[in-house]
């Protein structure tokens, strides 16, 4: 987490929990602050916030709308509205890494909108939502399993994790302290994932075929006893658990699998957009 983040959310916190009054906290009980107007959260010494900020903020944090989070959010708001007028008073606005970014996020913000407007992929039927589910389930064999992995760059660093692992080690804290993959926040922890018997090369749910050759051989809690050389590292797999394979209905399945064909139409049909603007380009490299 960045450190901006991690002083807002402290501040924030501290709101929450009344180690820090605002005004707007010390005037909570002042009726005139029923006189905001429509659709203001707040006024931060002049400067309204809109209440499209919080549901904006709710919405991309994945939190239920609570009164908790509300206030959460809102403080944090009121907080980065704050911090942000001291700012441009000592001049940071005309700073060059903040008219960088400012610069980048524009270009972002426009380019989404213009491909948003511009790009027509062709809608997703009921039908390729039913034969994308059928074609999912048909991979799938009749057990499923819970894997936490540890990838380290050579055999030194996987006979080091290994030998500490036959020590009594735990698996988790190992993934922390010597795993480079992008699960090492997570300990390592792999969604359940399930594959036919005898495996076959592309069709084992993303997991890398002697992974799984590997995984079908061990007993649940048991550890690969030499690493497996995937891509030039070197992975160290635990099968957490192991169980029959359940199979969510389509009912259930269905719009996710809709949003997931969805994205692949709008990419497509973004790239046939993309590359007809540059054939009329010039460009020079």
């Amino acid at each position: 987490m960045r450190p901006t983040i991690l002083i807002l959310t402290a501040v924030s916190t501290a709101f929450a929990l009344g180690g820090i009054t605002s005004a707007s906290a010390q005037n909570a009980a002042d009726p005139l602050g029923a006189n905001l107007p429509a659709d203001t959260l707040a006024i931060v010494n002049g400067v309204a916030i809109p209440q499209a900020r919080l549901r904006e903020a709710l919405r991309a944090s994945g939190q239920s709308d609570t009164p908790q989070a509300r206030q959460f959010f809102k403080q944090e708001l009121i907080t980065r509205e704050l911090l942000r007028q001291y700012a441009e008073k000592q001049n940071y606005d005309t700073k060059p890494e903040v008219q960088q970014a400012v610069s980048v996020a524009k270009a972002a913000a426009e380019t989404e909108l213009y491909m948003r407007n511009n790009v027509h992929p062709e809608s997703v039927s009921e039908a390729q939502v039913k034969a994308r589910y059928d074609e999912v389930v048909g991979t799938l064999g009749k057990d499923e399993y819970k894997l936490r992995i540890i990838s380290v760059a050579d055999d030194a660093a996987a006979e080091t994790v290994l030998a500490k692992i036959k020590a009594g080690v735990a698996f988790d804290a190992l993934v922390r302290q010597y795993s480079i993959a992008s699960s090492k926040e997570e300990g390592g922890e792999m969604p359940w994932v399930s594959f036919k018997t005898p495996i076959t090369e592309g069709k084992t749910q993303g997991v890398p075929l002697p992974v799984a050759e590997a995984v079908i051989r061990l007993p649940a809690g048991g550890v690969t006893p030499v690493p497996i050389v995937v891509n030039n590292l070197r992975v160290i797999v635990k099968l957490e658990a192991k169980r029959a394979t359940q199979v969510p209905a389509f009912d259930e399945m269905k719009d996710t699998i809709r949003q997931q064909l969805q994205a692949v139409a709008f990419n497509k049909a973004g790239a046939r957009f993309v590359g007809g603007l540059m054939k009329t380009a010039a460009i020079q490299e």
